[in-house]
């Protein structure tokens, strides 16, 4: 098996767990082989998701500039793109729907 995506600075990586589920973060350090530096915090690597998506950025980079440098490559919007993106676009609509909604769905699943 041939490993694709590393973990280096740069790296944009979902979070899976904790208060910030379902968010994107770029690795700005690595801290040992269990953790790595985003934005402010560390986060272990049993709470991440490593994405295709790689930034050019320094390392231990501000919060501007991390911020400025994700703007600039369009990282959220890439990311949409992409199926793992369009599956939880499509996860959060489902989840939002109400009865009425999901039984008009049902129907239409049916015709």
């Amino acid at each position: 098996m041939v490993f694709k995506k590393f973990v280096e600075v740069g790296r944009v990586v979902l979070v899976t767990y904790g208060t910030d589920a379902g968010k994107l973060a770029v690795v700005v350090g690595i801290i040992d082989h269990n953790r790595v530096r985003v934005a402010r915090q560390s986060l272990s690597f049993k709470r991440l998701s490593l994405t295709p998506l790689i930034v050019k950025v320094p390392a231990l980079v501000g919060t501007k500039a991390l911020t400025a440098i994700v703007a600039e490559a369009n990282i959220v919007e890439n990311f949409a793109k992409t199926s793992w993106g369009k599956k939880l676009a499509n996860r959060s609509i489902r989840e939002s729907l109400n009865d009425f909604d999901r039984f008009k769905l049902f129907v239409a699943k049916k015709e």
